[in-house]
């Protein structure tokens, strides 16, 4: 592969070359904008793994889109205007369905009964993607409990956006994975609290959760998919991260995706043996691939809330993150653009900051509580 080009504008030009490694290439007047972009991509493709190499095409990691390809021009396109100052909702979460066999005390789901139509879905779909949207991750309750959820991964353009869905697994079948697949699926993410089948049963409260989601992460990876086996971590499951890279390796997944836990239990130690333990993995042949929202948004790119995330509920109010209170809007009633100018107008979400958003009392308006 060489000399693929994945951007294009006046006084701008980025192609990405293909030699043992990836690396994408700036030229023109303007490629000074998108250097800190440019720099952070590269260094990551030259001293991590990917996910995944397909012919052609390589996957750096599962919440990315294959490079080289249309998504990825847009995830370009997307950096190159927050370079100059436009934010877009780079990630779409959605939540689709408040069904789910679970009982999860973390659980994220908005309160209330309404859930959107399926025209409604679409819509909201179609708003995002025509304000730069290139992921797109159904989550909360089950997606796979949604009527509608082949009909909406089919709906999403393959050349606009890549397609993730988070379930906890009580529902997938052989026949349901093979589906997702020959729908455009991008990423199956199954999440796993322990190594011990009965503490992760009484996270989700239903005996048997564990054996389903690891029928769930076999039936995904039979069918082609790719999969992230996922956890959240806190200060008293620190210990438990070892032995949960060790399972995603016998299993084969493509991907073992750490994410804090909201409990703010996390101390510096924690983050700096999670960060450890990150390029420890992803320098090492073998295995899967290590993501690390401590990496991603502590120390990569920053809190994504508000900047490059946008949050649907299933009655169709709009969040910065899942896990800030506070709505900004609904999309029944305005456009998704209209929310998200909003948004970007609140000083909170303007600026770098390395640390969540969501757990800063002074950004969410707990602090009396």
């Amino acid at each position: 592969m060489s000399g693929v080009n994945m951007f294009r504008m006046h006084g701008l030009s980025i192609d990405c070359e293909y030699d043992r490694v990836l690396k994408l290439r700036a030229e023109g007047p303007l490629s000074h904008v998108c250097k800190p972009f440019i720099r952070r991509m590269n260094d990551r493709l030259s001293k991590e793994k990917p996910a995944r190499v397909d012919h052609e095409q390589v996957i750096a990691s599962t919440w990315l889109p294959p490079i080289p390809g249309e998504v990825f021009k847009r995830l370009i396109r997307a950096e190159v205007g927050i370079a100059l100052g436009k934010y877009v909702p780079e990630t779409v979460s959605f939540e689709i369905t408040r069904k789910c066999g679970c009982d999860c005390e973390h659980c994220a789901m908005s309160d209330g009964e309404y859930e959107l139509t399926l025209d409604e879905i679409k819509n909201t779909i179609d708003q995002a993607l025509d304000m730069g949207t290139f992921v797109i991750t159904f989550t909360e309750g089950d997606p796979l409990l949604h009527a509608d959820l082949f009909e909406l991964i089919e709906y999403i353009d393959c050349d606009r956006a890549i397609v993730n869905i988070f379930t906890p697994g009580l529902e997938m079948t052989p026949a349901i994975a093979s589906r997702l697949k020959e729908c455009g699926l991008h990423n199956l993410l199954i999440s796993i609290y322990s190594t011990d089948p009965s503490k992760h049963d009484a996270v989700r409260r239903v005996d048997g959760a564990f054996e389903s989601a690891i029928h769930a992460i076999e039936c995904g990876l039979s069918a082609g998919l790719l999969v992230t086996m996922s956890t959240h971590v806190s200060h008293d499951r620190m210990h438990e991260l070892p032995l949960l890279y060790d399972l995603a390796c016998d299993l084969g997944v493509h991907e073992f995706s750490v994410w804090e836990s909201m409990d703010g239990s996390l101390t510096d130690d924690d983050r700096s043996q999670i960060l450890e333990m990150y390029h420890s993995i992803n320098r090492s042949p073998g295995g899967p691939r290590m993501f690390a929202n401590t990496y991603f948004e502590g120390e990569m790119l920053g809190c994504l809330a508000g900047q490059r995330w946008l949050h649907i509920c299933v009655d169709g109010s709009i969040r910065p993150c899942p896990y800030m209170p506070q709505t900004a809007g609904n999309v029944r009633d305005t456009q998704l653009a209209d929310i998200w100018k909003s948004i970007r107008d609140d000083k909170r979400f303007s600026g770098k900051k390395n640390w969540c958003i969501a757990q800063n009392p002074a950004y969410t308006g707990r602090a009396d509580e």
